[in-house]
């Protein structure tokens, strides 16, 4: 079983839309049984919030089912949880040590360093849409990173 809990500021764009993104392809994949996913924000800023309309109208162009999600604040507690913390950008990760005292396991990772090396974007921070207003590059490179992950997973077996 492989938990995957995605990372973003406020938990209602990019970690929302990962989510999202990765239990479809997991589902597609015929996995769902060897996955739990959610995701969680660093700060308090939106907690309570449903997903970015933004986000829920890309997903809907693009067939994906959503459900029910309120944002919320991942909790020091949780380290034990989760084999991977996927966060967005550099500020993800440092309200994840901030929260966490530190990543002893290496659970912290970057969605797009799943990228192949010779991919532009690897090593590269997700924009975040809530400043942008760019939902279908954060969607492109949300997908390309779920890809990825689920692909270094899967070889993992």
């Amino acid at each position: 079983m492989h938990s995957i809990l995605f990372i973003c500021h406020g938990n209602i764009c990019r970690s929302t839309m990962a989510q999202f993104v990765m239990e479809d392809m997991v589902r597609k994949a015929r996995l769902g049984g060897k996955f739990s996913i959610d995701s969680a924000a660093t700060s308090t800023e939106e907690i309570g919030e449903l997903p970015h309309p933004g986000t829920l109208k890309k997903l809907r162009e693009q067939g994906i089912s959503t459900h029910a999600h309120h944002a919320r604040q991942v909790r020091a507690t949780e380290y034990g949880e989760w084999d991977l913390f996927v966060y967005m950008d550099r500020e993800n990760l440092h309200g994840l040590e901030s929260i966490f005292g530190g990543d002893p396991q290496k659970k912290f990772v970057r969605l797009l360093d799943f990228l192949p090396d010779d991919d532009l974007r690897h090593g590269k921070d997700v924009a975040d849409p809530w400043y942008t207003g760019n939902f279908d590059a954060t969607y492109r490179d949300v997908v390309a990173g779920c890809r990825g992950l689920l692909s270094k997973l899967e070889g993992e077996r």
